[in-house]
């Protein structure tokens, strides 16, 4: 499929907020209520429009584990997004997401979007971080702020959409260099290789 450009996002957090489910409901229109621990790396595509352009959302979902963060930091390079996924019944993931975030801008140019996601907002009666402290948090450290749900579908699309044409509307006033890969950004081509298009469902990339 032909696209004008290709945006690669970065999804990062603790180990069971629901990273992959957020994936795999923009990607596939699904949730998967049992998942297996992501080990070290997937990845999923979907094409949206914007401005009548066709766009390339490339989503790299990474595991939360310590145990493969040396793999998922090769990661961070060159993306042009990067979701900080907590999940609203835990506390603890919520405490994490200043750490998340110092590890991410290590790596990030001073172009990405960063956006602060509170997943599982369908558990209302589980809540443990106020909707307020999300908001606090992202305005504190100037970057974006979501609350979704990967099971209900609840704000999914918007996150992904939103965050492409913020990136879009970057390009546009000159922001953002769109022939400089190290923006998490590619320009089309004519079309996909054989080889991209077998990628255009979710793989894994693990340790050995």
């Amino acid at each position: 499929m032909n696209f004008s450009y290709r945006f690669k996002y970065i999804v990062i957090g603790d180990q069971g907020v629901g990273k992959s489910c957020l994936l795999l409901q923009f990607t596939d229109k699904r949730f998967r209520a049992v998942n297996d621990a992501t080990i070290g790396v997937e990845f999923g595509n979907r094409f949206v429009t914007i401005d009548g352009k066709s766009i390339k959302l490339q989503i790299w979902d990474t595991a939360g584990q310590e145990l493969y963060r040396s793999i998922t930091r090769s990661y961070y390079r060159a993306a042009a997004a990067a979701f900080l996924v907590y999940d609203i019944s835990k506390r603890k993931t919520f405490d994490h997401m200043t750490m998340w975030l110092n590890e991410m801008q290590e790596y990030s140019t001073s172009d990405m979007i960063f956006v602060l996601v509170g997943n599982k907002c369908d558990l209302s009666n589980e809540r443990e971080v106020q909707k307020e402290e999300g908001e606090a948090f992202a305005q504190k450290h100037e970057i974006m702020f979501m609350e979704t749900s990967a099971k209900t579908a609840t704000n999914v699309e918007e996150l992904f959409v939103n965050t492409a044409f913020k990136i879009y509307d970057k390009i546009k006033t000159g922001v953002i260099d769109p022939t400089n890969e190290l923006n998490g950004i590619m320009l089309g081509r004519p079309q996909l290789s054989p080889d991209d298009s077998k990628h255009d469902n979710k793989c894994c990339i693990t340790s050995k």
